[in-house]
């Protein structure tokens, strides 16, 4: 995997929020790193969006964040996470948590859910954790905690009042499922489903700071990154965490 990713150009300048005042497009850091994907379906997610001006970065160690030290890193709308790190040192550490101070938005989507399982900052900030059932052999899959790819998943929409899931009505999606993860009391849920294996919902929002963070389960392939309804989840996700009003 390349170390540094640039799939568009950052063209706004100022402080996060810019865009939603005037009409231009939002500044995204797209964040990649530790867990393999399907990397051109995944980015014409983002390079299809019209509204969007996003920059991929995946993490140069695979040891650590090093994508956090970016000098720009608070220069952005808004940050989206589909890594999946186990290391981070404290200064990679203060500076992610600097964006929550700046109001930058935070979107993290499937895998990062299993990210910096030694830091329990990371687990309150996106409200909620997978952790593997035995860390010595990632991947493992047990009764209480595992995963499963190629699952037909009915997605119900829970508030059709949210402008993450405004539009939207109940959908399937072929993807990956996972279950045992937790989540946290403080979320508010945003999609479910009634698959009888996945856990439960599937995504959720809260605030940390002058933040809103989105967490999405769903989109492990280019089954899920080719679903319109989940490319409406994800544009509409940015949207939301990139226009908070108290910036």
């Amino acid at each position: 995997m390349k170390k540094i990713l640039v799939f568009g150009l950052a063209l706004l300048a100022g402080a996060p929020g810019l865009a939603a005042e005037t009409g231009a497009k939002f500044k995204v850091l797209v964040v990649t790193g530790g867990h393999g994907f399907e990397q051109v379906p995944f980015f014409k997610m983002y390079s299809d969006n019209p509204n969007l001006a996003f920059t991929a970065a995946a993490h140069a160690a695979t040891t650590n964040a090093t994508v956090f030290e970016r000098e720009d890193l608070l220069s952005y709308d808004a940050i989206v996470l589909y890594d999946m790190m186990q290391g981070i040192t404290e200064t990679q550490k203060a500076k992610f948590l600097s964006l929550f101070d700046r109001g930058i938005g935070l979107v993290v989507l499937h895998h990062a859910l299993a990210s910096y399982p030694h830091w329990a900052d990371y687990e309150r900030i996106i409200g909620g954790r997978y952790t593997e059932p035995d860390p010595n052999k990632p991947g493992t899959v047990t009764e209480k905690i595992g995963w499963k790819h190629d699952e037909e998943i009915p997605v119900l929409i829970m508030t059709t009042n949210h402008p993450v899931t405004a539009g939207l009505k109940d959908f399937t999606i072929h993807d990956e499922i996972y279950w045992g993860y937790r989540t946290s009391k403080d979320v508010t849920p945003l999609i479910t489903t009634t698959h009888p294996k996945s856990g439960k919902p599937l995504g959720w929002h809260r605030t940390e700071g002058r933040s809103r963070v989105v967490y999405l389960q769903l989109g492990h392939g280019h089954e899920a990154f080719e679903n319109e309804n989940y490319r409406t989840l994800i544009s509409q996700s940015i949207r939301w965490v990139a226009t908070r009003e108290t910036r």
